[in-house]
C-alpha cells in the first residue's frame, strides 16, 4: 500500500512511474511481456521492495510492532512510512503534494490501456481517497478500515492505527533514516538502467 513513495521514487519519467505503480499487480517473470521503461519501472518497484525489506530503518519499524501483527506488519510499515513521506513533503520535495498527486494520476491515466484490471479498478480509490489523506492520522485510520475490509475474514490490519500512534515517533525516526537511502538507491537504479538501455540501442545486432 505504500503508493506514495512509489511514485515519489519513480523520478521524472511517466513510464517509469507507470511501471513502478503498476509493481504489487504484476507477478511472476517480467521477461517477454514487458519492454523499454515501463519494464524498468516495474523492475524499480521491486528492487525497492527488495531495498526496504533489508534497511535498518524499515526492519526496526517492523520489529516495534506487536507480534501477534504477524506478516501484516510489513504492510502496516509501509503505509505508515507513506503517511510519514505525506506529513513531511514540503521537506523533500519543492512541488506540493496536492500537484504531484493529480500529475501522477493524469499520468497513470493515459497509459490506463496499459494498467492490469485490479489496477485500473482502484485507480478512482488511489487517487482520489487513499493518498489525499495519508497525511493526517484520521485518514490512515480511514485507509487501515478500508483495507480491512477489503482483505476480507478475520485480520488485524483495522488495529494497526493504535501501533502507530504508540510508537509514533520511533517509527517517523525510522522513517527518516530509511527514506534518504531509499531516495538514493532509487536514483541510482533510474540512472543505470537507462546507461543500460543506451548500450543496448547503441550496440550492434548480433
Amino acid at each position: 500500500m505504500n503508493f506514495l513513495a512509489h511514485l515519489a521514487l519513480s523520478g521524472n519519467e511517466p513510464e517509469i512511474l507507470v511501471g513502478n505503480l503498476m509493481g504489487d499487480f504484476v507477478k511472476g517473470r517480467l521477461g517477454g511481456r514487458y519492454s523499454g521503461r515501463l519494464l524498468a519501472g516495474l523492475e524499480l518497484h521491486r528492487k525497492i521492495d527488495s531495498f526496504a525489506e533489508n534497511h535498518p530503518g524499515f526492519v526496526r519499524s517492523k520489529r516495534r510492532l506487536d507480534s501477534s501483527l504477524g506478516h501484516y506488519r510489513g504492510i502496516l510499515v509501509d503505509l505508515f512510512f507513506d503517511h510519514f513521506l505525506a506529513s513531511e513533503w514540503d521537506a523533500w520535495y519543492g512541488e506540493p503534494l496536492p500537484s504531484f498527486i493529480r500529475a501522477a494520476e493524469e499520468t497513470a491515466r493515459r497509459y490506463t490501456a496499459l494498467l492490469p484490471a485490479r489496477l485500473q479498478q482502484l485507480l478512482p480509490a488511489i487517487f482520489g481517497e487513499w493518498l489525499p489523506v495519508y497525511e493526517q492520522l484520521a485518514g490512515i485510520d480511514l485507509v487501515l478500515a478500508r483495507m480491512a475490509r477489503r482483505v476480507g475474514g478475520s485480520n488485524p490490519l483495522a488495529a494497526g492505527s493504535a501501533e502507530l500512534r504508540r510508537h509514533y515517533r520511533e517509527l517517523q525516526d525510522d522513517f527518516r533514516s530509511f527514506y534518504p537511502d531509499a531516495c538514493t538507491f532509487a536514483a541510482a537504479f533510474i540512472a543505470e538502467r537507462a546507461a543500460l538501455d543506451r548500450e543496448r540501442l547503441l550496440s550492434p545486432e548480433t
